[in-house]
C-alpha cells in the first residue's frame, strides 16, 4: 500500500507539507504507522498546481527520503494546490511511469489500495479504456488503470459520476472473473480547482483517509500561511500528534473540497 497528501489553500512551500513536520510523507515512506506497511520505498512523486492550467509532476523511483532533487525543489516550489505520494508496490515494477501522481491534460490522479485479483481482471479493464485514450498508457499499475477508465467514463462531465462508474465496472469485471478478493481503495483526483477525494472498499473496510480544515492544521503544523477556512489538507494518516485536529473520512464516502466549501457525502458505485 501507499501514503499520499492532498493539500489546497494559500499558496505554501511544498516541503512545509512534505518534508517539515514530525510525520511528514517522507517520514511516512520509511515509518507509515496506519498503512498495511511501514515503508513505502518504491518510488515517489509530487503534482502541482502554479499559473498554468496543467499540473507540474516530478517522480522517481528513489526511496523519497533518498532524493536530494526532491528536497531542493520542494524547499523552492510554492503552490495552492498540490499532491504527494509515495509507493508500496502491491506487485508492479518499480519504474518511473509506475509512480504516482499520474496526469492527463489538466487533471491529477493518485491511489492507495488494489483491485482483488487484478491479474484475473487487467486485460478486460485495459481494454475498455477508450480507443483514443489507450496509446497514452504508460505503466502496468491498476491505478492508472483506474484512472483512464474515469476519463473513458465521462470525468470532463463529472468526476463524482465518473467515480460512481468506474468502481461499479471494476466490481462487474470482478464478478465476472469469479474474483473474491476485495477492493479497496483511498484516491485523490484534482481539475486544479477541486479535490476529489474517495475512500471505499466492497467489503466496507478501506485504507484510512482524514482531513484537517480551515487554518488550524496548518497553525498546528508550524506552516505559516494567510489563513482561510477553505483551507483543506487530506492525508493517509495524521502529519503529527495532534489527534483533535484530524477527522476520519468515514468508509464509503468522498470527500470535495472547492473554493465553494468543502463537504463529506455517502458514494456508492453507480453505472
Amino acid at each position: 500500500m501507499c501514503r499520499w497528501l492532498a493539500y489546497a489553500g494559500p499558496p505554501i512551500y511544498l516541503d512545509s507539507l512534505i518534508l517539515k513536520p514530525e510525520r511528514s510523507l517522507v517520514t511516512q515512506s520509511h515509518h507509515a504507522s496506519k498503512g498495511a506497511t511501514a515503508i513505502n520505498a518504491d518510488g515517489f512523486g509530487i503534482g502541482w498546481y502554479g499559473e498554468k492550467p496543467e499540473p507540474g509532476v516530478y517522480r522517481d523511483i528513489l526511496p523519497a527520503w533518498n532524493d536530494s532533487n526532491l528536497k531542493s525543489m520542494a524547499a523552492q516550489v510554492r503552490s495552492g494546490l498540490f499532491f504527494g505520494h509515495v509507493r508500496a508496490t502491491t506487485g508492479t515494477a518499480v519504474t518511473k511511469v509506475n509512480c504516482h501522481p499520474f496526469t492527463h491534460g489538466r487533471y491529477l490522479f493518485m491511489h492507495n489500495g488494489a483491485i482483488g485479483g487484478f491479474d484475473r481482471v487487467r486485460r478486460s479493464l485495459m481494454m475498455a479504456v477508450a480507443p483514443e485514450l489507450f496509446p497514452l498508457l504508460q505503466g502496468s499499475t491498476d491505478s492508472e488503470i483506474f484512472f483512464y477508465l474515469m476519463l473513458t467514463n465521462g470525468l470532463e462531465d463529472g468526476p463524482e459520476k465518473a467515480f460512481q462508474a468506474t468502481v461499479a465496472q471494476v466490481l462487474q469485471q470482478m464478478q465476472g472473473a469469479g474474483v473474491d478478493e476485495r477492493f479497496a481503495m483511498t484516491a485523490a483526483l484534482s481539475d486544479g480547482e477541486t479535490i476529489y477525494a474517495l475512500r471505499y472498499a466492497s467489503d466496507g473496510a478501506p485504507p484510512s483517509l482524514y482531513y484537517g480544515i480551515g487554518p488550524k492544521p496548518l497553525g498546528e503544523l508550524g506552516v505559516s500561511a494567510q489563513p482561510t477556512n477553505n483551507t483543506c489538507l487530506i492525508v493517509s494518516e495524521p502529519l503529527d500528534e495532534m489527534r483533535d485536529q484530524w477527522q476520519k473520512v468515514p468508509p464509503q464516502h468522498m470527500l470535495i473540497s472547492s473554493v465553494d466549501g468543502i463537504g463529506v457525502f455517502p458514494f456508492e458505485p453507480g453505472t
